[in-house]
Formats: C-alpha cells, sequence, structure tokens
C-alpha cells in the first residue's frame, strides 16, 4: 500500500481493507482470465523460454516413452499408419522437366531403378519407398531422422543414402570444427542459428558405442523434422501433445480386458456355519464321510454334496465392456484431433457416417498431411538433385551445357500416386462438372489423380489411334458423341463426291 493507504488504514482498517479489495478485483478485470493466480489456476506454473531450453531437458524422455507406446499400443499405431498410408501411400512418381522430352524420359526411367533397394540404401534393404515410409514413421515418434548421402561405389550411380536415428547425434560434443560456430545437441551452427554440420556418434555392428564421433558437412546430409519455433534448434517428438493420453487409454483397456476375463470366469467360495473339526475352524477333517473341498474345480455337469450347514457364493463381477465403448470413441476421436485429424482417419470407424460427412473429414485431413508430405518432398528434391548430378559423373547422361545450367537440368515435378475414392460415380460427375465450368483444368484432375497431363494425353492419343487401325470406334467409347470431332480421317458432314 502507498502512504495514502497507510494513512487511511492508521483511521479506518475497514476502509483500508476495502479500497484495497477493489483495487485487486479492478485489476483482474482488466487483465486474462488465464493469467489468473487465484485457486483455479494457482498450480499453474509456466516460464518462457527459448524453444532449445524448453525442449533439451524432455527431448530423450519424450522419446523414449514415445517408443514405448509405438511398439505396445495400438491406438498409437492406428495414428502413425494413418500417416503412412497418406503421406507416403504408393509412393511417388518423378516427372523431369528439361525441356528435352528424351532426356525427361531417360531420367525418369533411371530414377526407377536407382529407387530400387539396391541401388539407393547402404544396406540393400529398403526401397526408396520404404525408406519415405521409415521416414514418416520416425518423424512422428522421434520427431526427426537424418538421410546422410554417401558416395559409394557399387549400384546403378555411385550415390547411396544411409538412414541415421538421431539419438547417433554426439550431444557430448562441445568444440565446433569451424571458428565461430557453436555445437547443440551434436549438430553445429553457424551465427545464424544455421547448421554447418552433424557430430555423429560411431557404434559397432552389435551397438556399442566408440570413443570418436565423424563430422558430416550439413550440404552432405538432410534432417527431417518439423521446426514450430524460431528459437527451436533439434526435433521433438510429433506426438508430444498426445502421449500422455494415448497412455492412459492404454492402461483403461488393458484394465477393462483383464475385468472382462474375469467377468468370464465364474469362481464359488464355499462358506462354512461350523467348524471342520478338530482345534480351530482352519482344521480339515476327512473322515466320516465328511468332504475336504481343497483342490477342488467347476466342472461341466458336476454334482457336489456339500457338508451339513455349508452354502455356496458365486462370484459374478459385472461387466465394463458398455460403457468403455462410448469412453474409447471420445478418448480416440480426441487422441485424432491432437494430431489434427479425424475420428475416422484414426479409428477407420465409419459407423454413423455419411458420404457428405466422410468426404468432408478426407478433405479436412488432407490439409494436415499436406505439411509433411511438403516437408517429404522437399528432402525428395534435394535427394533428386545429387542423384542427377552423380549421373552426370558417372556418365550415364551426358546433357550439353550442364554445369553451366544446372537448374534446367534438375527441374522436376512429384505425381503422388493418387488414393481410391468414397464414391467414384459422385466424385467423377464432380470433376466433370469442374472441368465444363472453368473451376479446374486438365492439368489440375491429372495431378489429383497422379498423372502426368502431356503423358495422359499420349496415351489417350495412343488408344485413339490403335482403335482406328483395328477397325474399333474408341473415340465413342472414351467421348461418346464427340468421336468423330476427334477423328481427323472420319467424315465432317461433307456430301460424298459422286
Amino acid at each position: 500500500m502507498g502512504i495514502l493507504d497507510g494513512l487511511i488504514a492508521a483511521v479506518s482498517p475497514r476502509w483500508a481493507y476495502e479500497r484495497e479489495a477493489w483495487r485487486q478485483s479492478y485489476q483482474v478485470l482488466r487483465h486474462y482470465d488465464a493469467a489468473g493466480q487465484g485457486r483455479i489456476n494457482g498450480h499453474w506454473a509456466a516460464l518462457n523460454e527459448s524453444a532449445e531450453t524448453t525442449d533439451r531437458y524432455s527431448r530423450d524422455i519424450i522419446r523414449a516413452r514415445a517408443r514405448d507406446l509405438e511398439r505396445n499400443s495400438d491406438i498409437l499405431q492406428s495414428v502413425i499408419l494413418a500417416y503412412d498410408r497418406n503421406v507416403v501411400g504408393r509412393g511417388y512418381t518423378l516427372r523431369a522437366n528439361t525441356g528435352d522430352s528424351t532426356l525427361d524420359r531417360q531420367l525418369e526411367e533411371l530414377w526407377r531403378q536407382w529407387c530400387e533397394a539396391r541401388n539407393c540404401d547402404v544396406t540393400g534393404e529398403q526401397s526408396f519407398t520404404e525408406l519415405l515410409r521409415m521416414a514418416e514413421e520416425r518423424k512422428k515418434v522421434d520427431g526427426g531422422i537424418l538421410f546422410l548421402f554417401r558416395h559409394t561405389a557399387g549400384g546403378l550411380v555411385p550415390f547411396k543414402l544411409q538412414a541415421i536415428d538421431v539419438d547417433e547425434l554426439d550431444t557430448s560434443r562441445t568444440q565446433p570444427r569451424r571458428k565461430g560456430n557453436r555445437v547443440v545437441g551434436g549438430v553445429e551452427y553457424n551465427s545464424w542459428r544455421q547448421p554447418q554440420g552433424y557430430w555423429i556418434q560411431q557404434y559397432d555392428i552389435e551397438g556399442w558405442r566408440q570413443l570418436e564421433s565423424v563430422y558430416i558437412d550439413a550440404k552432405d546430409a538432410f534432417f527431417l523434422k518439423s521446426k514450430r519455433r524460431p528459437s527451436q534448434l533439434r526435433e521433438m517428438s510429433d506426438l508430444t501433445h498426445t502421449l500422455t493420453r494415448i497412455r492412459d487409454v492404454n492402461e483403461y483397456i488393458n484394465a477393462v480386458s483383464v475385468k472382462e476375463r474375469i467377468a468370464a470366469c465364474m469362481a464359488v467360495f464355499i462358506r462354512k456355519a461350523l467348524p471342520s473339526g478338530g482345534l480351530g475352524r482352519s482344521a480339515v477333517q476327512v473322515e466320516d464321510g465328511r468332504i475336504d473341498y481343497a483342490g477342488k474345480k467347476l466342472t461341466p455337469g458336476m454334482i457336489m454334496e456339500l457338508n451339513p450347514g455349508d452354502s455356496v457364493d458365486a462370484v459374478n463381477p459385472g461387466s465394463a465392456a458398455t460403457d468403455a465403448a462410448s469412453f474409447l470413441r471420445t478418448q480416440q476421436a480426441l487422441v485424432g484431433a491432437g494430431q489434427g485429424l479425424s475420428y475416422e482417419a484414426v479409428s477407420r470407424d465409419m459407423k454413423g457416417s455419411t458420404y457428405s460427412s466422410a468426404r468432408q473429414n478426407a478433405v479436412e485431413d488432407e490439409y494436415t498431411y499436406a505439411a509433411d508430405i511438403e516437408l517429404l518432398q522437399r528432402m525428395m528434391s534435394e535427394i533428386y538433385e545429387q542423384f542427377v548430378i552423380s549421373c552426370v559423373l558417372a556418365g550415364r547422361i551426358a546433357p550439353a551445357g550442364f554445369w553451366e545450367d544446372r537448374k534446367k537440368y534438375m527441374a522436376h515435378t512429384w505425381v503422388k500416386a493418387p488414393k481410391k475414392w468414397i464414391d467414384p460415380a459422385k466424385e467423377a460427375g464432380a470433376v466433370q462438372t469442374a472441368l465444363q465450368s472453368g473451376q479446374k483444368t486438365y492439368q489440375d484432375v491429372c495431378a489429383e489423380g497422379g498423372k502426368d497431363w502431356r503423358q495422359a494425353i499420349d496415351e489417350t492419343a495412343a488408344v485413339l489411334a490403335y482403335g482406328r487401325e483395328r477397325g474399333v470406334d474408341m473415340g465413342g467409347v472414351l467421348f461418346g458423341s464427340k468421336a468423330a470431332a476427334l477423328d481427323p480421317d472420319a467424315d465432317q458432314g461433307k456430301p460424298e463426291e459422286e
């Protein structure tokens, strides 16, 4: 309190108290409820720190817990598989755009061959699409994955990929390779926080750590991770927001499962009205026709006589399966929401869904997948550029003026394999309407279907030409009444010459 408040308190403590109470209530009204320090938020302690300070002490624990649930939780697996299906799916097709159709086809064929396991992976075990699936899984669970560009002999070209777990970054390294840089979490940064290289801890084939780490220049690697704050340096698991809920659901499912197993069994207790004999109630007597119940089990059709005065109490625990169904549905919807996905995408439960709701959820989910697709394609493009350079150095292609105009010869696009529609007839009708109204172009439609529009036209022309050659009106099949307009040799309505 101020001097005036002190004087007022000396004269009238009640008046001073009312002034202070009004002052505090007025301050509460001026600010946010979320910043209040009252009873409800009294135990809510939070600090503003840089992303690296916040993440550094939690990163390894969260990653270990995420991996544990990856191994043991079907709920978590449903989230991971949803991303696998929609971000990678059946893979991506390269469309080279060098301007030279012959070179384009040559590059596309070389790339197709290089994507085989023996050509793209240093271990020779995974194809390029399989590496992409693993990359997406590690990004969701671990927060990221490191791909090293290895220029080794063997294979189609002297270029392969080596996948590295984020655990293999040498966090004990403090001495930078270049003066003026800083090493944080095994990554060497310049003054602009730009990665300059990675210190990779070495392990033998059985996983034993070696003494020395190896430095890999940043241009020879790609660190696949999401960056959510400007001050973030290393990765953080994408599942951080939902791990506690997934674990709670996992524990709940286990508890309900145990309870249902107990409920499926019938147990009985023998209540003795009188002692069995001897000294004390615990004594056992099996003579004179008396029955000892020790080791007895219930069997179908069993008839058994009890001792005089004995009665049977049956244990029949209630079932929790009915309540569990609605609870799990709510929890799974919250898990999906935490990852930006709909309940249907995570649970694969379409009960109660209509075509419109399922289609709308699928559209919204696509926006969630788009962020990972963009990041994955950026990595694929860097790998493709290394591949093209390796093809030139290995003599697989020899474009004129390559080193002077490299960007021209590296131009490309990625075409993702299309997904099946929920209702093909409705989707086809919508596409036709969009084309006729000008809302979409033919290029847009082909791209959404996972095709290159030039290749689609070439294939259609080939079908029409072959149909005419064989005497089959394929134009009528493909385009209905427009077949004559597409056939250059067809009669255009002119009168026949006599």
